[in-house]
């Protein structure tokens, strides 16, 4: 091949640029094939995307090492095209050397070398990794383009590079006429020198300069301005300086009114307060005190969140019907000061039916905010639940009051009811629209909450009623078993016990990777197939070995799960075990010596092509055999060793019954919350 020219000449510019740039970023694979479809250069790039050296590639065929079987046809048809002149680009699954499939984003093409010999260029990055990406630069070009503040970035040598659409308003000059210019060649009206002195300082000691007040006029107006302007020196994952950034509000109007400019801080204040502290978990409740507790004291005195009784439940939302009493239930209510008003309230947690007249009904029911300036004793009572609650709210004070929706994805939830007692400022249409702002916000953290709670209790039913209630009576085999849900997610964690022919017992625990109702609904079909299998007497490596298949075939190409089976003789004493990617099982003998069983692991089911081997032991009379999934003993943050040792000891010496030893293993062990746990515990008995 031609020698290629060297990167580090002339007609580069002065420097290299530092990593950290976009191409460092996403990892661009190189790779070249030739006619015949085999690798002839593999760069850096593609052994940390795939993990294959060049050594281990170059002079294979590209299919046969890094396409799986299914999709070699269509690789093949691919290859063609780019071999006659056509490009071709899209996500195409390839082989890690791993063993698992990676997503990649390719863009392919033709070469000719001197010779004219075609080869085929593929460059390539991590799918997952282009997306989001891409997803940043969208979400930055939205969030700049759309901003009601202007944005204006500049180089390092001060001038333009870019101005977004609020800017262009108010300088009155488009993006095109200031690029690659400095402020005073663009407006030379305002104090340039102030503004580039400001910029200077910013690029060099990376602090930003924040509300700097600059008076003069643009091209858009021939009267002087007053703007604030915030200055952030721009770097890149590794420091180097890119630029700078400022955002420019024009405050003429609000320096005649400071009060006011006061308020809009404690606004943004609040909003950015609400970002950090609403929807912190996936709990309705723990949600709506969050918001309760962000509205106060900085916009309302009293605060209370309700939402429809239906919500509550976890249940869908129903358009109400007009003059219908609606069912509510009373989340949180939050005071920024000790005050009877909280018992006015409707209690929390308890259902309650509110009248038509109520100002939250109607909120609910014509979904949009409501105001009320000035309570008055007719209106009080529309806020209040009942004569004696009024009457509590006007000792407290309350004299002005809110109600905002709680509106997501084109439903009501509820509302955020808000009321000023000791403020006596009346709330105003900016409150208003702060407070609509964060009912919004926190809308969607209820709905999400709502719909996590849907699908936890979906999932976690249809594990339940996939698992086994109560292990079958097997002569000569005592059993004990326990299925814990994860706190967060229900996983595919199952257990099961096998009556087989001539007397013998068989154990099964398994792990489906994933989590939901998809992980559930999966672990339910290999369970039946177990059940199935174990009818036929097959051994256990052959059984993992028809399940393998099985598990191949269900749902997605990704499904994988990990499953010990164990074949126990009772009369004989004999136990036949196999696993496949599964934690090895704990065997205590009768003098209470526990251990690890050292039995070859297998790949998980799924990965297929993999034999099972399986190996045996003899029980003695007295030997427990405990058989669990990984969420038994790992943590986050912790290896897993800690855990089995944990397990170990605490499984060292026991004679207990086993359903006392399975509650000291649960109770024992510092198992993670994210995780489902299967525990299968046996004895075998005279």
């Amino acid at each position: 091949m031609p020698e290629r020219e060297s990167l580090t000449g002339k007609g580069l510019g002065d420097g290299t640029p530092a990593p950290g740039g976009l191409l460092d970023l996403l990892w661009v694979a190189a790779v070249v094939l030739g006619s015949d479809g085999r690798i002839v250069l593999w760069s850096p790039e593609a052994e940390r995307l795939l993990g294959f050296s060049a050594a281990e590639v170059l002079g294979r065929n590209a299919g046969g090492l890094l396409v799986a079987p299914e999709n070699r046809p269509r690789a093949r048809e691919l290859f063609k095209r780019v071999c006659t002149g056509e490009s071709w680009a899209g996500v195409f699954p390839v082989r890690h050397k791993d063993g698992s499939t990676r997503r990649v984003e390719f863009r392919t093409m033709q070469l000719r070398d001197a010779r004219g010999d075609v080869h085929a260029l593929g460059l390539g990055a991590d799918a997952v990794t282009v997306r989001n990406v891409e997803r940043d630069l969208a979400l930055s070009h939205t969030l700049v383009h759309q901003s009601p503040v202007g944005i204006a970035v500049f180089d390092t040598e001060l001038r333009w590079v870019r101005v977004n659409p609020s800017l262009e308003r108010i300088n009155g000059v488009p993006e095109e006429a200031v690029l690659g210019r400095r402020v005073g060649e663009v407006l030379p009206a305002l104090d340039v020198e102030a503004i580039e002195s400001r910029m200077r300082r910013v690029l060099r000691t990376g602090q930003p300069l924040l509300d700097q007040q600059t008076v003069g006029r643009t091209a858009a107006d021939s009267e002087d301005h007053t703007y604030s302007e915030s200055y952030h020196r721009i770097e890149d994952a590794n420091g180097r300086v890119l630029g700078l950034a400022i955002a420019v509000l024009d405050v003429s109007e609000r320096q005649r009114a400071t009060a006011e400019v006061a308020k809009a801080r404690e606004r943004l204040a609040v909003i950015a307060d609400a970002s950090v502290r609403i929807g912190t978990t996936l709990d309705l409740r723990q949600t709506a005190r969050e918001l309760a507790g962000v509205a106060v004291p900085e916009l309302a005195d009293l605060a209370a969140v309700d939402v429809l009784d239906s919500v509550a439940g976890l249940g869908g939302t129903a358009a109400p019907q007009a003059g219908d009493s609606l069912g509510f239930r009373a989340l949180a209510v939050a005071a920024g000061y000790p005050t009877d008003a909280i018992a006015a309230a409707d209690p929390v947690g308890e259902p309650a039916s509110y009248s038509p007249s109520r100002v939250i009904t109607q909120s609910v029911r014509e979904a949009r905010p409501i105001l009320l300036q000035r309570v008055s004793g007719a209106t009080m009572r529309r806020i209040a639940r009942d004569d004696s609650a009024a009457e509590t709210l006007r000792r407290a004070g309350v004299h002005s009051y809110l109600a905002a929706p709680l509106m997501a994805r084109g439903e009501v939830l509820g509302t955020l009811s808000l009321y000023r007692t000791v403020n006596a400022r009346a709330f105003d249409d900016q409150d208003l629209t702060l407070a609509t702002e964060l009912a919004a916000r926190a809308a969607i953290c209820i709905d999400n909450a709502r719909l996590y709670g849907q699908e936890r209790s979906t999932a976690l039913t249809l594990q339940r009623s996939l698992l086994p209630q109560e292990p079958p009576n097997c002569d000569g085999i005592e059993v004990a078993c326990r299925y814990l849900p994860a706190v967060s997610e229900v996983g595919g964690d199952w257990f099961d016990v096998l009556p087989l022919k001539h007397g013998r017992v068989g154990l099964v625990v398994g792990d489906v990777m994933g989590k939901g109702v998809h992980a559930a609904a999966i672990m339910g079909q290999l369970r039946t197939a177990t059940r199935a299998l174990a009818r036929l007497d097959l051994p256990p490596a052959e059984l993992l070995y028809h399940l393998d298949d099985i598990t191949a075939s269900l749902g997605d190409s990704d499904s994988m799960a990990t499953c010990l089976y164990v074949v126990c003789d009772p009369r004989s004493g004999r136990c036949e075990l196999s696993r496949a990617g599964h934690l090895p099982p704990v065997l205590v003998d009768p003098a209470g010596k526990a251990e690890l069983l050292d039995i070859p692991s297998g790949a998980p089911l799924g990965v297929g092509g993999v034999p099972f081997s399986a190996e045996e032991r003899e029980l003695s009379e007295g030997t427990l055999l405990a058989l669990f999934t990984d969420g038994l003993v790992e943590r986050r943050g912790e290896s897993i060793e800690a855990g089995l040792q944990g397990l170990l000891r605490l499984l060292g010496g026991t004679r207990l019954p086993l359903e006392e030893t399975c509650d000291i293993l649960l109770g024992g062990l510092n198992r993670g919350p994210n995780d489902d746990v299967a525990l299968l515990l046996a004895r075998r008995r005279s």
